[in-house]
């Protein structure tokens, strides 16, 4: 398929040495065979195949066109690294990019075929010449029939696709916005039939099934891990002009070794930069007055990922201001996810732990309201001190199934299967003049993951201290 995304890089580099007729027919002779060893199907591949027949099932006589999504510049002819759309990685397993799976309607079902980019061939110069795609420039792609192997469906050259989308007229659902091109050739009448596409393929993913919720436990393990290589490494971190970089450098390093990398980028706030909700610039030095608020997770390579928060006393010990701020975030997540169970609201947990905050806030004198009042819905004042929700859905997107219609999340009930994170905080801003000095600048959130069982919910990052006191032990443990 002929691309035409005007901001692609060349497939060439205006700087690159000609190649001579000579040159190009020597390339193109003497290559071995060198197919993939031990070619077998991924795990992941039967779990695909019973999401696709789910799929089939809901849009019975439609085309279903679900992209992969195709490279993006970062700067010039440098492209960032790819990752697939959420949805085309759930349904195939494939990561490769501008990958386009199409469910064609055969009678009440449908045949699933996955266009893909093939293996550089040896006989058209791509293979050496083209810094996109080309093996020698960014590595070996399976050919289609190894694609078949490790993915469990019928793959054809993305080359053809085009004949697939402008043949016989059929009712057709495309996820838009994914692949510029696929937009153009498979755009629907009916934009409405693939914005309820983009909800249901959300929808589908909000119950996990046992291989996504042992690859989030993996995830989280390793993120564990992570935790663990971090604070070993404060007492160097603590003397760098940019401790922050040091512990996301520590993290990331855990990250790449053990998974595809971070689920999200690295939260490394120190001091008042915690007070930041979504601080990624990590470009502070570290006071070991102050906290830590690292809020960090590995992402598999199966792109399932952890969501994990500490807040840790860099010297080791917290003061009485901070541990009485951190006892009161550690109660209100208890109060969270004491309301997880199947037949729950969604809403439940977060109520229950905006609660707790609330009327901690009120014992201290800072909300001069009762809690009852600061949290009815036309006040909610207390959120000036803790501005958002106590958790979401967690799995292949940090912010899982984001697209999902509110009746069946937001508003929706917890069932077996769910996967989500309770992670209240305290953002007590350096320059709130309704705050006692000691506690300003002091930002706080624990937040950990959570997997809902048949009777309540697991716990998958209990190996990771809760507690003042066992963070204060664990941390001693680790440091010496």
């Amino acid at each position: 398929m002929t691309r035409q995304d005007p901001t692609a890089a060349p497939h060439t580099g205006t700087h690159d040495l000609p190649v001579s007729p000579a040159l190009d027919a020597f390339m193109a002779t003497a290559w071995a065979p060198a197919p993939l060893p031990d070619l077998g199907a991924e795990p992941v591949a039967p779990w695909a195949a019973k999401r696709r027949e789910r799929l089939s099932a809901r849009y019975p006589g439609e085309r279903l066109v679900v992209p992969a999504g195709t490279l993006k510049v970062r700067s010039n002819s440098v492209d960032y690294r790819f990752r697939p759309h959420t949805a085309y990685a759930y349904l195939t397993g494939d990561h490769t990019p501008d990958g386009v799976l199409v469910l064609e309607p055969v009678g009440d079902e449908h045949e699933a075929v996955l266009y893909l980019r093939p293996r550089s061939p040896r006989d058209t110069g791509e293979f050496y010449r083209d810094r996109r795609h080309g093996e020698f420039w960014t590595g070996r792609r399976p050919t289609l029939d190894e694609s078949r192997t490790l993915l469990g469906v019928e793959c054809a050259h993305l080359d053809t696709l085009p004949a697939r989308l402008t043949g016989p007229v059929v009712p057709t659902r495309l996820l838009a916005g994914v692949d510029p091109e696929v937009d153009r050739l498979a755009a629907p009448a009916d934009p409405g039939r693939g914005a309820e596409l983009a909800a249901y393929l959300s929808e589908m993913r909000l119950v996990k099934d046992p291989w996504e919720v042992e690859q989030l436990q993996l995830a989280v393990d390793h993120t564990t891990t992570g935790f663990a290589d971090v604070v070993r490494a404060l007492p160097q971190a603590l003397r760098h002009p940019r401790g922050e970089r040091w512990i996301e450098g520590v993290f990331d390093m855990r990250a790449r070794i053990e998974g595809n990398g971070t689920g999200y980028d690295t939260i490394a706030a120190a001091g008042a930069h915690a007070c930041v909700l979504h601080w990624t610039r990590n470009d502070g030095a570290l006071d070991p007055r102050q906290l830590l608020l690292l809020d960090a997770g590995v992402e598999m390579d199966s792109l399932y990922t952890a969501d994990i928060t500490r807040t840790l006393p860099l010297s080791g010990r917290f003061t009485p201001a901070q541990r009485e701020a951190y006892e009161l975030v550690l109660a209100a997540q208890q109060a969270g996810i004491d309301a997880l169970r199947p037949g729950a609201r969604f809403r439940d947990f977060h109520n229950a732990a905006v609660r707790v905050i609330a009327e901690g806030l009120h014992e201290w004198g800072v909300l001069r309201i009762t809690p009852e009042e600061a949290l009815r819905p036309d006040s909610g004042l207390y959120r000036r001190y803790t501005l958002c929700s106590s958790g979401h859905m967690l799995g292949m997107d940090l912010h899982d199934c984001a697209k999902a219609r509110a009746e069946t999340y937001l508003d929706g009930v917890l069932e077996a299967g769910h996967v989500l994170t309770v992670e209240p905080g305290l953002y007590l801003q350096p320059d709130d003049e309704t705050l006692p000095v000691e506690l300003r600048g002091i930002g706080i959130r624990v937040e950990d993951d959570l997997v809902i069982t048949e009777d309540g919910a697991r716990l998958m990052s209990s190996a990771l201290p809760r507690g003042a006191d066992a963070i204060e032990e664990w941390m001693a443990t680790l440091t010496g």
